[in-house]
């Protein structure tokens, strides 16, 4: 069963991405959305460990309403961006969803 993954907060104010990764799986989906939108400004082990997920089989997004609303971007080519239409295609697509806020 594959599950959707949002994370909400900042990783700079935040355990929840850290979390996230380490209990997400291979074929899990990660979506980053409202203040969750600033791991794109992650360095170091901390983006290490986001891409170590990315590398394991999950798949990424960041929302791109939020990223917006924020003033960034997607620099990372491994992170799709999505609408609201595709974020709730991801939420029908898998069997269940875990919000970590």
């Amino acid at each position: 069963m594959s599950t959707l993954h949002t994370v909400n907060k900042s990783p700079f104010q935040s355990q929840c991405l850290y979390n996230c990764t380490d209990l997400i799986a291979p074929g899990d989906s990660l979506v980053l959305i409202e203040d969750g939108v600033y791991a794109l400004k992650l360095g170091g082990e901390e983006r290490a460990r986001l891409l170590n997920a990315i590398k394991q089989g999950t798949r990424v997004y960041a929302l791109n309403a939020d990223l917006q609303t924020r003033g960034l971007d997607s620099s990372w080519a491994e992170i799709k961006t999505i609408d609201d239409s595709e974020f709730v295609e991801l939420c029908c697509k898998h069997q269940r969803i875990q919000s970590w806020y």
